[in-house]
């Protein structure tokens, strides 16, 4: 299965496959109706502290990924149980808010989940 990142602000595709959103926060201006999710899972989009120290600060993304993974540790059979709701699909699409492409939640949990499924 494939598992890629998305914007909420670009437009949902048949393509992506299963969606999930992963922010803590719903995304500003957006109607539930237009972002087009089978699943929020705000319970696993990094702490509200740890969201804060980042800031979306580039130089501290390394820490920030390291954090966000123990993070997500706690979380695994949560992951574990998405990825088998995911998995009836060819394609599970993580759907994010940050305007940064490349330094959010989402490119985390995209590596992690990945690793995941390789275990099983």
């Amino acid at each position: 299965m494939e598992i890629s990142i998305k914007r909420v602000y670009d437009k949902p595709e048949r393509a992506d496959g299963y969606r999930v959103l992963v922010d803590r926060l719903w995304p500003r201006g957006m109607k539930k109706e237009t972002l087009h999710i089978d699943e929020w899972l705000k319970e696993i989009a990094p702490s509200t502290d740890l969201r804060k120290w980042f800031g979306h600060d580039p130089a501290k993304w390394k820490a920030f990924a390291q954090k966000y993974e123990t993070e997500l540790s706690a979380h695994e059979q949560t992951l574990k149980d998405l990825l088998t709701r995911a998995a009836k699909h060819t394609k599970l699409t993580l759907v994010y808010s940050a305007k940064d492409t490349q330094h959010n939640q989402a490119v985390v949990l995209q590596h992690y989940l990945s690793k995941l499924a390789a275990q099983t």
